[in-house]
């Protein structure tokens, strides 16, 4: 490779490195605007979360048939893409397979590689017959219409487009090492157990046509990766890189235990407690803007709340299990946290558009994106958190925001109203006072 090749290899690095790296930025930033919660607590147990969720695929395969191909993909991509680092450091140096001089372990690693593309290829093949062809219900959900559905299937396109390439620059580059008495810096190194059957393809050729084809496989597969990197921004594929810290921070409290907002708390403690003054002033500096009780907004969600949001992979097992949605209900997990993702990021352009600062837009999380009729449908029965194979929560978010419609706006349904009505004036949620309580005994 020739010096100006090594520079176009360097400027394409640091370019697709650089656009990456800014977008991690903006998630980080737009993660930040949440509320802070503290989840730092018992790490010894969130190490396990990780190590079993997001390394060991462990909730992905109560699904055994999408689970066991997720892993083939999940391992394939992970194993194969560390062959990223010899082309790195190729492309750089005018080098040609670095590595070969480990020997035998270098011959292990490059058949592992292909054996794993190969198997990566018949998973993604299925995923796509399952999603287009046999079109599971959850893949045809009206949540996935327009972009959701065209992403899902651009990064099966992109995952067998990179194996293909793999495969290719393999052939091209074996049919070279076997040319008699060598041929330009071609060295017989690696084993290649699928690429010796695509090899024979180029028997005919002229050794230099060969070559150019190697070359523009092995142009195409480094670029190819950047760009998919890049693309997982803009894609549902974000939890490549979000599970393992949506899982270290997932809620690890049992699942029917909701938080209790801390001013509320207060103020129960201080109605119970004998010795408090009641007419205490609570000091409040000028400044400070009074707390809102539940969401409207991303703004009033929680960091944690906003970073699953980014994580979700559209995949659909929340909505699957979930018993409003089966009864047909307009309520989809999935549809909130896409919407939540949706909002978050149309505030990040805004914050973006006026240098750093949010300036209102008369939009909100509820009702522009999420409304009260969804909301209202869920039955807090925690399915949709069972299900997702990350640990995202959807339930949170749809109880903070009830939180609001009720403590902010009063905008209960009207049976809801009546039972807090009723326990407020007799005790109890039925409709009769605290002395005909025990009538139905005389019965």
């Amino acid at each position: 490779m020739s010096y100006l090749s090594n520079v176009l290899f360097a400027i394409i690095l640091i370019i697709g490195f650089g656009y990456f790296y800014s977008n991690v930025k903006k998630i980080i930033r737009n993660i930040k605007l949440g509320v802070a919660i503290d989840r730092n607590d018992n790490p010894s147990a969130r190490w396990k979360n990780m190590v079993m969720i997001a390394l060991g695929q462990s909730k992905m395969v109560k699904r055994p048939v999408a689970g066991i191909l997720h892993i083939i993909v999940y391992v394939g991509f992970v194993i194969i893409n560390i062959e990223l680092l010899e082309i790195i450091i190729d492309g750089l140096f005018g080098t040609h397979r670095v590595f070969a001089p480990i020997g035998v372990a270098y011959d292990i690693l490059i058949a592992s590689f292909e054996i794993l593309a190969l198997l990566v290829l018949v998973s993604v093949s299925v995923f796509l017959i399952r999603r287009n062809f046999i079109r599971l219900r959850r893949f045809i959900h009206s949540d996935l219409k327009g972009w959701p559905k065209s992403d899902a299937n651009y990064i099966l396109y992109f995952e067998i487009t990179l194996m293909t390439l793999f495969f290719l620059m393999n052939a091209t580059d074996l049919h070279l090492q076997n040319v008699p008495g060598g041929f330009s810096h071609f060295i017989k190194a690696g084993s290649f157990p699928i690429s010796q059957f695509i090899a024979p393809i180029f028997n005919g050729m002229s050794n230099e046509l060969v070559m150019l084809l190697n070359e523009a496989f092995w142009w195409l597969h480094i670029v190819g990766i950047l760009v998919f990197m890049n693309y997982l921004y803009f894609s549902k594929h974000l939890h490549i890189l979000l599970a393992f810290p949506n899982t270290y921070f997932a809620n690890l409290k049992p699942q029917g235990q909701f938080d209790n907002l801390a001013s509320v708390t207060a103020e129960v403690k201080l109605m119970m407690d004998p010795n408090a003054d009641p007419f205490a002033a609570v000091p409040v500096s000028e400044n400070e803007v009074p707390a809102k009780f539940g969401a409207s907004d991303v703004q009033d969600l929680n960091w944690v709340q906003l970073m699953n949001a980014y994580t979700c992979t559209e995949c659909g097992r929340c909505t699957s299990s979930c018993p409003a949605n089966q009864t047909g209900k307009k309520l989809s997990p999935r549809k909130i946290m896409m919407d939540t993702r949706d909002r978050l990021e149309e505030v990040g352009k805004n914050i973006d558009a006026n240098k750093g600062v949010f300036i209102p837009d008369n939009k909100s999380l509820l009702n522009d994106y999420i409304t009260p009729e969804e909301l209202w449908a869920c039955t807090s029965c925690n399915a949709c958190v069972e299900e997702c194979p990350v640990n995202i929560s959807p339930l949170s978010i749809i109880m903070e925001m009830r939180r609001y419609l009720v403590m902010e706006q009063s905008a209960a349904p009207m049976p809801l109203n009546s039972m807090m009505t009723n326990i407020e004036n007799n005790g109890a949620p039925w409709q009769y006072s605290q002395q005909d309580r025990l009538n139905w005994k005389n019965d």
